[in-house]
């Protein structure tokens, strides 16, 4: 058998503990799929003392991570530090320079800088793989990059973030409010103690980013994301969605629009309501899954662990594995000079159906102004909720769901309503997920 795939592990909590398992477990097997055995000689993390539950003291111990790449008796390092700059971004460059290849499953740092380690990467001849980077265990780079190579990705979207598909499940199961889940979200570890990235959908866009670079051959563009996370939802909300025949799911959506002289890519994370008979709409708890639409391959699903010690561990281990096969590529599907600088898309003109939620005064008057506002700005009504009486704060919800119509015209209703003492707080939009 071939030589052994020498890798150092940078980062040592859940997922990378979870490396070394999986490594350790499952090593005649991995060596006779990739052909030759995959052995770990160096590790690094910021405490040495903490207790893992593996034996660390099989490995060399570097205290400072970026060492991991000029180590002569390492071929590959595994990125699982996190954080977009920093060390991980240092390692990363560094590995790559000494013409090592790099895994990560750090999508902070590939959404910001993967264009600049994809070309170190290729210039070198080394690998650049983060297929955990997106979505945990499901192989949905994997399924993009190789399996739909031969088709054209008109669309891209899924739940990408598993903290905020626990949140929303268990309030639609429960009836529960947002922060009373998002506690025990915490509690039980699907949640961090500053839930920041994950429920107002930061996390979520840099998956997607990533996601709309390898379906549409385009420069990641992180910054063009339009991002709307959960935090504002009410369990008002997911009932009143419940009866319209729809959860409520943060989606990650992507397109490009190459009907213009010059190609342009829509990028958008945002709750959205789901028709009961969408695959998305049976997705619960820390789940996550990806829709692919290609011109020939049709309707592609990927579905599975979006996060965790075994389903991240496994990503790592199958691009580990790749690499072991000699099997390098461009790390976009297409090389980085190759790839399209996309102008961010005009979301006014598109076309869809959307649920709008008033926070309002229990006066009369106050439905009349809205509706006023929706015909002087174009949009048709389909349905108009009010229920229940004045809370003790005198103020009441209004929902309504309107007819498909240009999204330009939505926000126009809400401009000429800006400033409104019928208001109590900003109007909430969510758009209705189409087939």
């Amino acid at each position: 058998m071939a030589e052994p795939l020498r890798i150092a592990l940078a980062g040592l909590g859940t997922v990378g503990a979870g490396v070394i398992r999986l490594v350790e477990a499952n090593k005649a097997l991995i060596a006779r799929r990739a052909g030759r055995p995959i052995e770990i000689v160096a590790v690094s993390a910021r405490d040495r003392t903490r207790d893992r539950g593996v034996d660390m003291s099989r490995y060399a111990w570097e205290d400072d991570m970026v060492i991991l790449g000029e180590r002569p008796d390492v071929d590959v390092v595994v990125e699982l530090v996190g954080g977009s700059d920093g060390p991980a971004l240092a390692c990363a460059r560094t590995t790559i320079e000494a013409g090592k290849a790099l895994v990560t499953a750090n999508k902070a740092m590939i959404a910001h800088h993967g264009l600049e380690l994809a070309a170190k990467a290729e210039a070198a001849k080394v690998a650049l793989k983060f297929e955990a980077a997106v979505a945990g265990g499901i192989p949905v780079i994997k399924g993009l990059r190789e399996g739909a190579a031969a088709n054209a990705i008109d669309r891209v979207y899924g739940i990408l973030n598993g903290t905020c598909n626990f949140i929303l499940s268990t309030m639609e199961d429960t009836g529960r409010d947002f922060a009373d889940v998002l506690a025990e979200a915490q509690k039980r570890g699907y949640a961090e103690a500053d839930p920041t990235f994950d429920i107002e959908g930061t996390d979520a866009a840099h998956k997607l980013s990533i996601l709309a670079a390898i379906s549409f051959g385009a420069k990641i563009d992180f910054g063009a994301v339009d991002t709307m996370g959960i935090s504002r939802l009410l369990a008002a909300d997911i009932a009143q969605a419940d009866a319209l025949g729809y959860v409520i799911r943060l989606i990650g959506m992507a397109e490009a629009d190459l009907t213009g002289a010059a190609p342009r890519m829509f990028q958008r994370v945002q709750p959205h309501l789901v028709p009961f008979d969408h695959p998305l709409a049976h997705v619960d708890g820390a789940t996550n899954a990806v829709v692919a639409e290609g011109n020939f391959s049709g309707r592609l699903l990927f579905q599975g662990a979006g996060a965790g010690e075994g389903p991240t561990a496994s990503a790592v281990a199958a691009d580990l594995i790749d690499i072991a096969r000699g099997e390098i590529g461009a790390p976009f599907s297409v090389p980085v000079a190759e790839l399209e600088a996309m102008a961010p898309a005009d979301t006014g003109h598109r076309l869809g159906r959307a649920y709008i939620r008033f926070a309002v005064a229990d006066r009369p008057g106050v439905l009349a102004e809205i509706t006023a506002a929706m015909r002087d700005a174009g949009v048709s009504i389909e349905s108009l909720i009010q229920k229940g009486r004045a809370g003790p704060d005198g103020q009441v919800l209004v929902a309504m769901v309107t007819h498909e119509g240009p999204e330009s015209a939505v926000s126009e209703a809400l401009r000429l309503l800006e400033g409104s003492a019928s208001l109590a707080a900003a109007p909430l939009v969510m758009q209705i997920l189409g087939e």
